[in-house]
């Protein structure tokens, strides 16, 4: 089960990477706004947040596993 865990976190990172890169390297959005700089940090930030909030999903995950291998 563990090994089912990390196997989910690397696809998780390699998806929030892939976005990270596709949001700093765009030149307009999809609703056709230039992206500047302020924008993209902006997105960089908000993605921040999103992965913050699933890698504390992730640690409950990790805790209740932990607790029922013992």
């Amino acid at each position: 089960m563990k090994k089912i865990w990390w196997i989910i976190n690397g696809v998780w990172l390699v998806l929030f990477s892939g976005l990270a890169i596709f949001i700093y390297f765009r030149e307009v959005d999809a609703a056709g706004v230039v992206q500047t700089s302020e924008l993209k940090w902006l997105s960089l930030a908000l993605l921040g947040v999103v992965l913050l909030l699933f890698a504390i999903v992730q640690l409950i995950f990790l805790f209740f596993l932990k607790k029922l291998k013992s």
